[in-house]
């Protein structure tokens, strides 16, 4: 194996990366940390919809749409029903920054809902 000059920033970022464990170099690769996955154990359930919205991967607008929870149509909501800050948002007649994690029954997707557009 031949070994290049990487250049002393570089040479250096290799050697921190790399380190001994019972004899055997290991690399190390930096992970991301990865946003927690609110609790659905306790849920709250047959909670509708007040109008059709959007089930969305993170707690705003722009965030890609998985499903959605029709109005009128009963689902649960997760984390027994806490809401959590997001993006602000002006839907169902209401401005807020509040989100449910939740989803309807029929469709079993779940996700972030704008908390004005629940009844809860």
């Amino acid at each position: 194996m031949k070994f290049r000059l990487l250049g002393p920033a570089l040479a250096t970022a290799a050697v921190a990366a790399t380190t001994l464990v019972g004899g055997v170099a290991v690399a190390q690769t930096p992970t991301a940390v990865a946003a927690a996955k609110p609790n659905c154990d306790s849920s709250i359930v047959n909670v509708p919809a007040k109008e059709s919205v959007k089930i969305r991967t993170s707690p705003k607008l722009s965030a890609t749409a998985v499903g959605l929870w029709a109005k009128g149509k009963k689902g649960a909501l997760c984390s027994d029903g806490k809401s959590f800050k997001g993006q602000k948002y002006k839907l169902c007649g209401k401005t807020s920054d509040r989100w449910l994690y939740g989803g309807p029954f029929s469709s079993r997707k779940e996700g972030y809902v704008p908390a004005a557009c629940i009844k809860w």
